[in-house]
């Protein structure tokens, strides 16, 4: 057996207490802090150029765009007609150029915490810049669950939320629990729906299903989905709370109708085909979830507390 080293630096990457991730880097592009997180833009052979927040991957050159459309387009297309939308996170500008491709959306408000991170992208990030340059994108450096509370009721018509993994501490824990979702039900319009990238299925079920279980308790209908990530290493899942419909409820033809129809160009993954593939697959792989999760609340979260150390 041969044994070639293609790297001299490697980012070892822990996913659970016992299962990692390694991977090279060929180039150091950008590293550094910002008042909230660490920075680290790298070039890498197997992803090309990523991106990592404290350590974690985030998004790669690769296979951004598999990320990005799955967290955006199901969602949006499920809506009736969406007009106004919130990004909640989102800071490197794929989730928003993603929006962008909706001609029909007249207004896309992005909240973000971290303004420094937003400027490092728009250096450094190949795919980061044309999210930012859309005159419908109104950005507001702020923190998203205060933010959101200040906007009138019903006003939104989809509301993205793309912040840290629900696994880290930090403020994003907030934005995961029944309270929340609460205030997200009271901002968004008769037909509003709310999307959250979740984790990988398979990996972390307790805290997948602790998710849907929490937006469940508010939303009257949820759904669940997930596809493979090459660079996030698993079958990346994604939650929906709609007070209408869901993404669940299109086949493919319909899919690529309302694509059509909403002037949506551009798309290197998404479309009807994956729609069918995606929901089945993950029908199939869900039947073999045996965890229950929990209903996340506030008042179960303080300082030393994880969400990712909570057993349902």
């Amino acid at each position: 057996m041969t044994v070639r080293i293609a790297s001299t630096k490697f980012v070892l990457e822990w996913i659970t207490e016992s299962l990692a991730s390694l991977y090279g880097i060929e180039e150091v592009i950008y590293s550094g802090r910002t008042r909230y997180q660490r920075v680290d833009i790298l070039r890498t052979r197997d992803f090309g150029v990523v991106l990592l927040l404290d350590g974690f991957l985030q998004s790669s050159e690769e296979d951004e765009f598999v990320y990005h459309e799955l967290l955006v387009h199901p969602a949006m297309i499920s809506h009736p007609r969406p007009r106004r939308v919130l990004i909640v996170g989102g800071g490197e500008g794929a989730t928003a150029r993603e929006v962008e491709r909706h001609v029909d959306v007249e207004e896309i408000q992005m909240v973000d915490l971290d303004g420094e991170l937003i400027e490092i992208v728009k250096k450094y990030l190949p795919w980061g810049r044309e999210g930012f340059e859309d005159p419908r994108l109104r950005l507001v450096i702020e923190e998203g669950r205060g933010y959101l509370s200040k906007q009138p009721d019903g006003y939104y018509d989809v509301i993205i939320m793309d912040v840290t993994d629900p696994s880290e501490e930090g403020l994003a824990i907030q934005l995961y629990t029944k309270e929340f979702y609460e205030l997200a039900f009271r901002k968004l319009g008769d037909q509003g729906m709310i999307v959250t990238h979740a984790a990988p299925l398979l990996v972390k079920d307790a805290i997948i299903a602790s998710i849907q279980k929490t937006m469940a308790s508010v939303f009257p209908r949820t759904c669940l989905y997930a596809s493979y990530v090459k660079s996030l290493e698993g079958m990346w899942s994604f939650i929906v709370g709609s007070k209408g419909a869901l993404p669940s409820d299109l086949r493919g033809h319909e899919v690529d109708r309302r694509l059509e129809e909403r002037g949506v160009r551009g798309l290197r993954f998404y479309s009807g085909e994956a729609h069918d593939a995606i929901f089945t697959l993950t029908r199939i792989y869900l039947k073999n979830v045996k965890a229950e999760g929990v209903v996340y609340s506030d008042k179960m979260f303080f300082k030393d507390l994880r969400l990712d150390k909570l057993k349902p």
